[in-house]
């Protein structure tokens, strides 16, 4: 009985301190992500969201897809943040039914923010991809490709039309999203997710 107890007691032990190991990958990663400065509507990626901030986040909630995370709107803008720590997750808009004007508006906007795009493909999709250094440029990414070399992507901000973006018919309509978000970060929650439901 007592043999049992004492397993029982270091299984507890090594999944504590499993879960202290991720949370600091995940703490670290964080701290690497905040560092490019990726800001959308007042909102940081990877930088906890204050506390008026968190009185949008219980005055608008949305169910989010992670039990790990927490999701709500504020404007246009959807907010997902880690719910231990507050720190945003991903930043996104989406828009039904628009113009080619809400279109290239948004382009607009978002190249204001973040400089030239590392990569447009298709006339459809606008896409800015930072390292631990800062935004890559097209000619870091291409140069990668071409030497089929991975490139440390930290963070993305990643657009995408249905609407050709350098089309000239005012009158069609479509859809067009953009999101801002880490993939390591995402995929650390999602096997801290994985792992705890196992």
């Amino acid at each position: 009985m007592m043999k049992h107890g004492r397993v029982k007691a270091a299984v507890l032990i090594l999944l504590l301190l499993l879960a202290s190991c991720s949370s600091d990958e995940l703490s670290q990663l964080f701290e690497k992500v905040a560092a490019l400065n990726i800001s959308r509507g007042g909102y940081t990626l990877g930088k906890a969201i204050t506390d008026s901030q968190r009185g949008i986040a219980r005055k608008h909630p949305v169910e989010a897809a992670n039990p790990w995370t927490f999701k709500f709107k504020d404007g246009d803008l959807y907010v997902v943040a880690d719910k231990s720590t507050g720190r945003v997750v991903v930043l996104y808009e989406q828009y039904e039914g628009v113009g080619l004007n809400k279109v290239q508006e948004l382009v607009g906007a978002l190249s204001l923010e973040y400089g030239d795009p590392t990569v447009m493909a298709h006339d459809k999709i606008v896409y800015w991809a930072f390292g631990p250094e800062g935004k890559l440029t097209r000619e870091e990414y291409e140069e990668a490709k071409k030497a089929g070399a991975k490139l440390p992507i930290l963070a993305t901000v990643k657009l995408k039309s249905s609407i050709r973006i350098l089309g000239r018919g005012p009158a069609e309509r479509g859809s067009v999203y953009y999101i801002v978000s880490s993939e390591p970060v995402l995929k650390l929650i999602d096997s801290k997710w994985k792992g705890a439901s196992r």
